[in-house]
């Protein structure tokens, strides 16, 4: 199925959802850890200090000190981007965050490591963070080593990223290959700000083939439980910071070399039975990328905007980050630190997380406004690319104001009222859509995008997983909570802003405020469970 035909068959509506099961099979709810049963197992040190960066080095590579790659260094970059946070527990129950968020933290992203021999680390690896270890599938030779090194110009290493739909789709149905989308997006945004703390730098490796990927993970080797395939998501090259730029291709001589490789390990079965909905693996051929040519994407470069520090340290925010449950109503947040926030999910080639090159900026932001000091509430849009200005203004509603609120931002009051009610409703009646401080909706160019190159659907998705994830911590970071929301009306949306046709569609929502602790849950260290 095209994926055009596919998130329009997606959608919710007031009168149906999107097909799922209508509730929660307990009895086969999928195990949320991934291992290689009979791969050789790395285990990683835990007990390394955070890196010392203060809260502007997620943003500025610059702030941090580049340190070597070594098992150490990759210890603490994979911890910090797709480790355990807490465990969590109430009375029969328990269950582990971790550093990425999920949608229903379901964690359908699982973490590949490619290592050409350097510190005495060479293979390709599957990340555990339940053990915080590497399971090792296959052995590197040195031809194919150098050749990667040769390759890149330097010593580096490679991460992959795949996605399980089924972990979702046990809860969400049909709706679940939108929030793996979205969730490799949120992982992306946590390899780059990990990234950042050790002084590198990170490209999205956009030539290549997902058939490739496959390849290159010894996928076209592995005997998967028939429903818990993994697929292909992005390959990602992490370099020093040191150098300026590399190429964003692997290529077919390397791959055609690893291909051959010996590739140890079974995949651990997630559930006993399964529901295969039939139209995500349909979307999946549809949307599995070619190999294209390789591609540098410029940004309108325009610099940060610093209203707002934090007075915690970048590792601090990146383990505090939660997604709230409940928002407090109250909350009203500073216009300073309104605009300094979302300025942040303005690409930029010089600073991170977007300089990874996942997308063209596609994405600007529908604003419900509730508690922002100095401001109305209301209706917003801020632009992230002002290229859009004159087609989104000319395409929305007539009687739209589009007052410029500040120089510093292309942020616009679109109509003045009380938003709270419209917020929730559109949000599938969450009230915590407009009991927090603002919330918003993620407004994409789609058809044109999409109906020329399919596989982009999930492009356009990570960048909004990206938004998210940009959000996540800059909340974190000004001692208020965010959590993104998956549930939405399409195209009440839509037609909040006069929309009509596909040209746009919101992708993600999210929403961010003063949260409310639940006081049932009782929280564990993330690996006390390994010292037990």
């Amino acid at each position: 199925m095209n994926p055009i035909k596919y998130h329009l068959e997606t959608k919710h509506h007031f009168n149906r959802l999107a097909r799922s099961l209508g509730y929660l099979d307990w009895a086969n709810q999928p195990n949320p850890f991934r291992f290689y049963e009979g791969s050789n197992i790395i285990e990683l040190p835990l007990n390394i200090p955070d890196p010392d960066c203060p809260y502007k080095a997620l943003y500025d590579t610059n702030l941090c000190d580049e340190q070597k790659i070594s098992l150490k260094t990759l210890s603490k970059f994979l911890e910090l981007a797709y480790g355990l946070s807490a465990w969590k527990s109430i009375p029969g129950s328990q269950w582990a965050l971790r550093m990425n968020p999920s949608s229903g933290n379901l964690h359908p992203t699982e973490v590949y490591v490619i290592v050409p021999h350097i510190s005495n680390i060479e293979g390709i690896f599957h990340y555990s963070p339940y053990l915080h270890a590497l399971e090792k599938r296959a052995s590197l030779t040195e031809e194919i080593s150098k050749k990667i090194k040769d390759y890149y110009q330097t010593e580096c290493f490679l991460v992959a990223l795949t996605s399980i739909p089924w972990r979702e789709a046990w809860k969400y149905g049909e709706r679940a290959l939108r929030y793996c989308l979205l969730d490799t997006g949120h992982a992306v945004g946590s390899m780059v700000f990990s990234a950042s703390l050790q002084g590198w730098k990170v490209k999205y490796i956009n030539a290549i083939s997902d058939e490739e990927i496959k390849k290159i993970l010894g996928f076209h080797k592995t005997r998967w439980v028939e429903g818990e395939e993994e697929f292909p998501e992005g390959l990602f090259c992490i370099f020093p910071k040191e150098i300026k730029d590399i190429p964003r291709d692997f290529p077919q001589e390397i791959v055609n070399l690893i291909e051959k490789l010996d590739f140890k390990g079974k995949p651990n079965r997630l559930s006993k039975e399964h529901v295969k909905w039939e139209i995500i693996y349909e979307t999946l051929k549809e949307i599995e990328k070619p190999r294209t040519k390789p591609e540098k994407i410029l940004f309108k470069e325009k610099p940060l905007i610093w209203l707002k520090d934090s007075s915690f340290k970048a590792p601090q925010i990146i383990r505090k980050r939660r997604s709230a449950q409940a928002y407090d109503r109250k909350t009203a947040i500073s216009l300073d630190t309104f605009v300094h926030i979302l300025d942040k999910t303005v690409p930029r080639n010089t600073f991170s997380p977007f300089n990874v090159e996942i997308s063209y900026p596609y994405i600007n932001l529908l604003l419900f406004v509730h508690r922002v000091e100095g401001l109305k509430p209301g209706l917003y849009f801020f632009f992230r690319d002002d290229n859009f200005k004159e087609k989104i203004t000319r395409k929305s509603r007539k009687e739209f104001l589009w007052e410029r609120i500040t120089e510093d931002a292309e942020l616009y009051l679109l109509y003045p009222s009380d938003v709270q009610q419209t917020a929730r409703i559109v949000s599938c009646q969450q009230d915590i859509a407009s009991d927090s401080s603002f919330s918003l909706g993620m407004i994409s160019l789609f058809e044109p995008v999409v109906k020329e190159k399919p596989w982009l659907y999930k492009n356009i998705h990570w960048e909004a997983g990206l938004i998210g994830q940009v959000l996540y911590l800059e909340a974190e970071a000004h001692g208020i909570r965010g959590t993104g929301i998956g549930c939405f009306f399409d195209d009440a949306v839509h037609e909040i802003l006069g929309f009509s046709d596909l040209e746009f569609q919101t992708i993600y929502h999210f929403t961010v405020g003063g949260y409310l602790e639940d006081i049932r849950l009782t929280t564990y260290p993330p690996y006390y469970h390994l010292e037990k």
